[in-house]
């Protein structure tokens, strides 16, 4: 089987003769190679690997389908490792060094330990990071700040002034900092109107919806309650939302809502939201470490950033309280 294998991999060292005689028998025994043994004799595993946390959220759902698309009609198997906890972040970054566990990693929503990155790109394993930046490697992401910026101009335009904010908790074991620019977004467009964000109306928590519901009914409960929130993911804009509901308060006539994202759900909600190519996204990165793994180099550490956009729906519309501004209809 030695020389079957060697022919198969097109070795220079079988003699033509006996490469003829092999061809010949493989083609009247209608053989056909185990891909996965013939990977492992190369040192390959015709896998991707996909490196992501909290894959049930809706957001990586959807950018894994965009994976899954892109890898369609390859010779490539997605393997998914999931993390919960940095423990299995530096465990699956650990393992991920040998190409016979993935012949290229994706990297999703998950900053990379510069150490870790430094590893990786070491040992020769193709590496892309979708939402997420790192330093020699390919990286696809979108401005979070210019997100916030949109879903905070909306709401100013439509005549909101005590504008509330949901967000990540910023001291996250991850380092994820997308919630953080968003609100920075948020808090640049209403300095330049003359505003600010006021502390009273910012609340922060983990990734929820259940616990964004409990800090937009806290935020409802204040005695000068905003006439809008933007919640840093659609995800948490679905709890303000339930939060309204259960105090009785009309959306948008009470209060104005934007989202984050854009997962499927919103389109059912009709939640007005500011759209991230999540699918494209996931399409990109995969299609990027396709071309890494064909190519004798590795892939230029370009960062692709792709557009973001606000998606107008039922849950906004202009502020109609009194100028005192109690936080309810005047």
């Amino acid at each position: 089987m030695g020389t079957v294998s060697r022919v198969l991999n097109g070795s220079p060292q079988v003699r033509d003769e006996t490469r003829a005689r092999v061809l010949t028998a493989i083609e009247e025994l209608d053989y056909r190679p185990n891909p996965l043994a013939r990977g492992l004799s190369l040192g390959r595993s015709h896998t991707l690997g996909v490196v992501v946390p909290f894959f049930t959220h809706p957001s990586a759902v959807a950018r894994l389908q965009g994976v899954v698309a892109a890898l369609d009609g390859s010779r490539y198997d997605l393997v998914l490792f999931n993390v919960a906890s940095p423990a299995h972040r530096d465990e699956h970054f650990a393992a991920l060094t040998r190409r016979d566990r993935a012949d290229g990693l994706l990297v999703m929503s998950l900053p990379a330990p510069a150490h870790d990155l430094e590893r990786l790109v070491t040992s020769r394993v193709p590496v892309v990071l979708v939402d997420a930046y790192g330093p020699g490697v390919p990286c696809v992401v979108t401005d979070d700040v210019s997100g916030g910026r949109l879903a905070t101009e909306h709401l100013v335009a439509l005549g909101h002034r005590r504008i509330g904010f949901i967000g990540d908790d910023p001291e996250n074991p991850f380092g994820f900092v997308a919630s953080a620019a968003r609100q920075d977004g948020c808090e640049a467009v209403l300095a330049e109107h003359g505003l600010e964000l006021d502390p009273e109306l910012v609340r922060h928590g983990p990734h929820d919806r259940e616990i964004a519901e409990q800090l937009a009914t806290e935020l409802l409960s204040l005695p000068e309650p905003p006439t809008a929130i933007f919640a840093s993911s659609d995800v948490q804009a679905l709890g303000a939302l339930a939060a309204a509901t259960a105090q009785g308060r009309s959306v948008p006539a009470d209060l104005s809502v934007v989202g984050f994202d854009d997962i499927e759900l919103s389109s059912y909600a009709r939640l007005t939201t500011v759209r991230q190519p999540l699918f494209d996204s996931g399409f990109l990165g995969a299609s990027l470490l396709l071309e890494a793994l064909e190519g004798a180099t590795p892939p230029p550490p370009v960062v692709h950033e792709l557009p973001v956009e606000l998606v107008e729906r039922a849950t906004t519309g202009p502020n109609v309280t009194t100028e005192q501004g109690s936080g309810r209809r005047g």
